[in-house]
């Protein structure tokens, strides 16, 4: 299946504003590329260690809604990466913000932050615990 940035079968019912387009403006492709959008942030041993375990990804994930109507009862937090070109961080917020009430916690880094940035990340959920 493919997907391209701001897909709204991505983020359901909340759909991007002018303002979570700006990576575009950047000059990054509107087709999906893993590189420009993934990747850009990941050390390169990190992402040739991962390209092994690539696969596709499920067509259930874009083609079912989630079946509970709210979340559970217990404390959440959102990490988002403020260099993400996928999800830019304005829209990412906005989600959090209109969905779970609350802020999103800006990380250094893009969509895998957990790769490019595995310290901040870390550090970020020891934090909330």
């Amino acid at each position: 299946m493919a997907v391209t940035a701001g897909d709204p079968r991505i983020v359901g019912s909340v759909q991007p504003t002018a303002a979570d387009r700006r990576p575009r403006a950047g000059g990054y492709p509107d087709d999906f590329d893993l590189q420009s959008y993934f990747l850009h942030d990941v050390p390169p041993e990190v992402a040739a260690d991962g390209a092994g375990h690539q696969r596709e990804e499920a067509d259930i994930a874009f083609q079912e809604p989630c079946p509970f109507t709210r979340w559970p009862a217990v404390a959440t937090t959102v990490l988002a990466g403020r260099d993400d070109r996928f999800f830019p961080f304005a829209f990412q917020d906005r989600v959090a913000h209109d969905r779970l009430g609350i802020e999103a916690r800006r990380l250094p880094g893009g969509h895998l932050t957990a790769l490019s940035q595995p310290d901040a990340v870390t550090h970020a959920l020891l934090a909330g615990s």
